[in-house]
């Protein structure tokens, strides 16, 4: 990960953007929302995440957080190896959802097994 995109102060509130790969519109639907919006909850009530502010586009989401214990890169890690495999085995699971199946099954493997390109900002 460059230097730009590594979040060096931990105890700090960063602007993060989670981008699904390819841009793919993975949360067109409800359902796929409301998984984010569950785990952004039980983030913020089991993690110690202090989520000032987000947003769920229709292929990326944007958030201002903190982590209590100083360990923000943990959280983000961890979301993302969560989220990235209940998501796409949803997705996959969709019957309904071809096009974005082949899209995100392509990147996902070719892309070492992840489902979100990310941004850090200070």
């Amino acid at each position: 990960m460059g230097e730009a995109y590594q979040i060096k102060d931990q105890e700090m509130p960063y602007f993060l953007t989670f981008q699904v790969v390819g841009w793919a519109d993975a949360f067109t639907r409800k359902i796929y929302r409301d998984f984010i919006l569950e785990n952004l909850t039980y983030s913020r009530k089991e993690k110690g995440l202090y989520l000032y502010g987000f947003v769920i586009m229709s292929n990326h989401i944007h958030l201002v957080a903190q982590q209590k214990d100083g360990k923000l890169s943990d959280w983000v890690r961890d979301f993302k190896k969560f989220t990235s495999k209940k998501l796409l085995k949803l997705i996959l699971e969709n019957p309904q959802e071809m096009p974005l199946r082949k899209i995100l099954h392509l990147r996902y493997y070719n892309l070492g097994h992840s489902m979100w390109q990310m941004k850090i900002k200070l």
